[in-house]
């Protein structure tokens, strides 16, 4: 299974205003839960998405297992420091605010969006002791994968369901980008390491190798990458985001491709060039609270 990401509401790469409305939610949703996608992962700082996916999900609201996230007051772009609240007033205050905009008296899955660096937060360990940890969603890929040294076999141990964003490479990994230029002229990936123009054709390498394996199944490199995502765990669920229908039915697609073992060791030997994100406040990636002082 996998699940569908509604960050497209907050055009993070730039997309036109008018690509996100109350009807584009009303026809993902209602498309991705006929195909039994079932998980809809939201955030409280994603553009209109908890608005729209309330109405969306009005009439078939127990048929959705509905995720979102507190926590960003605001980002480290354009010169400004990341400020992220994990405080527990403002924790509840909102939670209220979501379950309004979603139209709904509960959510199923409550994450923190990012690490807040002045509120102790537990250890995983000890906190998992006290309250077992449901999720974490992170960036996972075929070309990003920083969490398998040490998060991933934890969650593992602990029987942690990672989620992961991200899971197409940002778009590249569907094989629709052949060339920086490909990329408009706003598109925030321009200044991301890995979209670079020096790396471009360097990562295209990594992106044929999965064409090529998409090819031996008939399928689309989207679908290989999501496969591989799912074949790590069985409760790792990928959370693909689109605005488009066709796309979201292509990326339903990947649930039933069976990849082999030769298969998913050459997509494991992939690499890549270039780091995965700009470069930002330490904490916006690498979230360190301070100790608990007891």
């Amino acid at each position: 299974m996998d699940g569908y990401r509604a960050m497209g509401f907050a055009r993070p790469y730039g997309q036109a205003e008018d690509h996100a409305t109350d009807d584009t939610a009303d026809a993902l949703i209602g498309r991705s839960l006929d195909l039994g996608v079932t998980l809809v992962n939201s955030s409280d700082v994603y553009g209109g998405s908890e608005e729209a996916i309330g109405k969306a999900i009005a009439r078939r609201r127990d048929q959705v297992v509905l995720a979102t996230k507190f926590g960003i007051v605001q980002g480290p772009f354009d010169g400004a420091p990341a400020i992220i609240n994990g405080r527990p007033k403002y924790v509840r205050e909102r939670i209220e605010r979501s379950l309004t905009r979603l139209g709904t008296d509960h959510v199923d899955l409550y994450y923190q969006h990012r690490v807040d660096p002045d509120t102790p937060i537990e250890e995983i360990r000890r906190a998992h002791a006290v309250h077992p940890i449901t999720a974490v969603q992170t960036e996972w890929s075929l070309w990003s994968r920083d969490l398998e040294d040490e998060v991933f076999p934890l969650c593992r141990e602990l029987g942690i369901s990672v989620i992961p964003y991200g899971p197409l490479g940002r778009g590249m990994l569907t094989g629709k980008l052949t060339s920086f230029d490909d990329l408009p002229e706003n598109d925030y990936r321009r200044k991301m390491p890995r979209f670079a123009r020096e790396v471009f054709e360097a990562n295209l390498a990594a992106v044929e190798i999965v064409r090529d394996i998409a090819t031996a199944h008939d399928a689309a490199p989207g679908q290989v990458a999501l496969a591989w995502l799912l074949a790590q765990a069985p409760d790792v669920v990928p959370i693909p985001g689109t605005l488009h229908v066709g796309r979201l039915t292509e990326n339903a697609g990947g649930a039933s491709l069976a990849l082999t073992g030769d298969e998913l060791k050459r997509l494991d030997a992939l690499t890549v060039a270039g780091e995965r994100e700009v470069s930002l406040d330490d904490n916006w990636s690498y979230g360190v609270t301070p100790p608990l002082g007891r």
